[in-house]
């Protein structure tokens, strides 16, 4: 195992499945030549040249719309959305051609193209730069979604969302491509569904999702150390499809849920794995699932505003020791 940082994790990633198969591309804005806003394609300009490094356009409708057409004759592109603020200018492509072909040809046509994007909010990037799309991607059927929370993840799921033939979307975070974690010397694939335990614990699960997997964890060591409460802590790395069974396994062991996410509450993440525990082991709760998300209102750009409209560990903690103690 090798630590290494989130972005060195996706350039590997990037570059294995390239050197493996010459119809795997890479496509973006400043991806090739400056190596990525992240750096996550940093060098591959390089090593594989104009033609598999595609410097494009500041036009995401029209490049996104370029790689989903090259994956229907068998390129397997993986496309650099340079923020997920700006999927909303390439939607009717992943909505209506990426997510559809399947379905609509009967099975003739595939789509097996990667849209990578970050997003989230990050340090003073203001309303527009400050997005969480996740909520309107696990919406749309016929496109699997993951959410990497550590550089193991960043890898062995974009490893295996090239080799799939179905279109994946990655939503990845801005703050989390400097974190180190442990990384397999040799090749690694991560499921492209269900979910990972990262804590165990028995008085109630905190189920998050990439950054919001971090605050749970720090949540979990504070409730054990000053409460003595043990949080399990989930995972949810696939948001498409969600890990019904994994979700209804946890809190049929816990009796409690508390879903933590960065995005705004309303159809959200959050909102749907209610749904599931509410559908699927609602008479195994001792009392109500709550959400922790963000404030209803544009991202701020005020540092100070910027963080009280997001939550933290502590929301977490409070959100916990409120449903336990009922007050």
């Amino acid at each position: 195992m090798a630590e290494i940082m989130y972005w060195e994790a996706i350039r590997r990633a990037h570059d294995e499945e390239m050197a493996r198969d010459p119809l795997v591309i890479a496509m973006g804005e400043d991806i090739g030549v400056a190596g990525g806003t992240y750096k996550a394609t940093k060098g591959l300009y390089d090593k594989y040249g104009p033609e598999r490094v595609i410097d494009t356009p500041i036009s995401e409708n029209s490049f996104t719309g370029l790689g989903i057409g090259a994956s229907f004759l068998g390129v397997r592109p993986i496309i650099e959305l340079m923020s997920v603020n700006f999927a909303w200018l390439a939607m009717d492509q992943i909505f209506n051609s990426a997510a559809k072909v399947r379905y609509m040809s009967g099975g003739q046509l595939t789509a097996p193209v990667v849209i990578r994007s970050p997003g989230g909010t990050a340090h003073q990037l203001g309303a527009q730069h400050s997005a969480r799309m996740e909520k309107v991607f696990m919406g749309i059927a016929g496109l699997r979604v993951v959410t990497p929370s550590s550089p193991k993840q960043a890898y062995g799921l974009l490893k295996s969302a090239v080799r799939c033939n179905d279109p994946v979307f990655i939503n990845e975070h801005e703050l989390m491509y400097n974190m180190k974690g442990e990384v397999p010397d040799g090749e690694y694939f991560h499921p492209l569904e269900g979910s990972e335990v990262t804590r165990q614990g028995r008085d109630v699960t905190l189920f998050g999702y990439n950054i919001s997997v971090h605050w749970s964890m720090q949540a979990a060591e504070i409730l054990s150390k000053q409460h003595g409460i043990e949080a399990e802590v989930v995972d949810l790395y696939s948001l498409s499809p969600l890990d019904r069974a994994g979700i209804c396994e946890s809190v049929s062991k816990t009796h409690r849920a508390v879903i933590v996410e960065e995005a705004e509450a309303p159809v959200g993440v959050g909102a749907e794995v209610m749904a599931i525990i509410n559908e699927e082991c609602f008479f195994e709760l001792d009392a109500a699932p709550v959400r922790v998300s963000a404030k209803m209102v544009p991202t701020p750009f005020n540092h100070t505003l910027e963080k009280a409209s997001i939550p933290n560990a502590k929301d977490v903690v409070a959100a916990v020791l409120k449903m336990i103690s009922g007050k």
